[in-house]
């Protein structure tokens, strides 16, 4: 091992103890304390900015993330994750709008173009925290009398199913990295062309219909996608088991 990843391991185990938001020592004490020099800690940290496991604030300092939060493939909400891992989930309305919708939109939700669509621009916090901005799509005839109120810091899915009786039976997503521009990195706190992870996704009803679609970047700083991998069973004794494949599913960003 060399000097350099003693040094990091060193600056790893620190952060085990730092809380989400816990400032590090100033650069030249904690250089002194390591018995290095602020250049080669200077590399460390830029290693650990990179990983998403410290944010450095220029003129103020360097502060611990907190371990990313995992996004397991299956149908949930944003939400319901927040609140699994303990934590409280929000969300503001940056944009509330009606208006005709174009070919784009109207080819994912399976309405006739011109037909009235919803978007909603919103903002999703974890613990006040903004992590993702999500652009999203309804048909206005399937939510009569929706309104920026009724999504402010509530699930989008607990909405529909109790006031218009549309419940999530299955949906279909991508995901793929990209960079944010200027207005989504303002809105998330960070860099422009800071990594992050772009979620598309339609959403259907029990009878088949699509009812959503969604854009949403969530910050590479604070995000990762986790997969479960399994082998599925050979068809028959005399079978060659198939390749690794992943259990995934539509998910709520």
């Amino acid at each position: 091992m060399t000097k350099f990843h003693a040094i990091r391991d060193q600056l790893l185990d620190r952060l085990e103890g730092m809380a989400a938001g816990e400032q590090f020592p100033p650069e030249r004490q904690l250089a002194e304390t390591l018995g290095i020099s602020r250049m080669t800690l200077r590399r460390a940290i830029d290693e650990l900015v990179a990983k998403g496991m410290v944010r450095r604030r220029h003129g103020t300092g360097v502060f611990a993330l907190g371990p990313k939060l995992d996004q397991p493939l299956a149908a949930s909400s944003f939400t319901e994750d927040m609140l699994a891992r303990g934590m409280r989930p929000g969300s503001h309305i940056l944009s509330f709008d009606t208006a005709e919708a174009g070919a784009h939109i109207a080819r994912r939700l399976h309405i006739a173009e011109g037909d009235e669509a919803i978007a909603v621009l919103r903002l999703r916090l974890a613990d006040d925290e903004p992590i993702a901005l999500e652009e999203l799509h309804v048909p206005s005839a399937l939510v009569p009398g929706l309104s920026a109120d009724d999504l402010e810091n509530q699930s989008f899915y607990e909405l529909l199913r109790r006031n218009f009786g549309i419940s999530l039976n299955h949906s279909v997503q991508t995901i793929e990295p990209t960079l944010l521009d200027a207005g989504e990195a303002q809105h998330l706190g960070v860099e422009e062309l800071s990594p992050a992870l772009l979620f598309e996704r339609i959403s259907r009803g029990a009878d088949d219909r699509p009812f959503e679609f969604v854009r949403s970047v969530y910050r590479g700083d604070r995000y990762k996608v986790r997969t479960e991998l399994t082998i599925p069973a050979p068809s028959d004794a005399g079978a060659v088991p198939a390749a690794d494949t992943a259990h995934t599913g539509g998910e709520q960003p």
